[in-house]
């Protein structure tokens, strides 16, 4: 797959071929806490007004909590007052993939990481512009990179 990485200037190249990332169960439950395994890997939902970043107004970007791929940016989110973080633009298209999601009697766009497939939340048509877009993202799919890190997010492709 091809997707956008930092390099190690803390620079977002690409498109970059990257491997998928893939591992059982297990190995994502010692990585991860039980929490985030019911969100990010069983496609669960924190409560609304309880993630860790929600109310985070750091300069940086938010990747990944499974694989580390960049998923967005600090200047792209915003207060959607739904409880849960929200951006106008992922960071780059092919780094989340859209899915159709048709459970609890709904048909709703479901948001993957595009290189591990964690559940990251759903994007709705009712966001600000320039997208309108609304990518609702549960904190316990993310981890917040502070903008004068960037560099830590190097990814080997790049």
């Amino acid at each position: 797959m091809k997707v956008k990485v930092f390099n190690p200037q803390g620079e977002l190249v690409g498109p970059v071929e990257s491997a998928h990332v893939a591992k059982t169960d297990a190995e994502w439950q010692a990585q991860l806490t039980p929490e985030q395994f019911k969100v990010a890997r069983g496609k669960g939902t924190e409560a609304p007004f309880c993630g860790t970043l929600l109310d985070n107004k750091r300069d940086g970007v938010y990747a990944c909590l499974c694989c580390g791929l960049p998923l967005f940016e600090s200047t792209s989110k915003f207060n959607s007052g739904t409880g849960w973080p929200s951006f106008f633009r992922a960071i780059a298209e092919e780094n989340v993939v859209n899915h159709v999601d048709r459970s609890y009697g709904m048909v709703r766009t479901e948001i993957l990481c595009a290189r591990c497939d964690a559940h990251l939340g759903h994007v709705f048509p009712d966001g600000p512009a320039p997208t309108r877009l609304r990518y609702c993202v549960n904190s316990e799919s993310l981890v917040f990179v502070d903008a004068t890190e960037l560099a830590s997010l190097a990814d080997p492709a790049a």
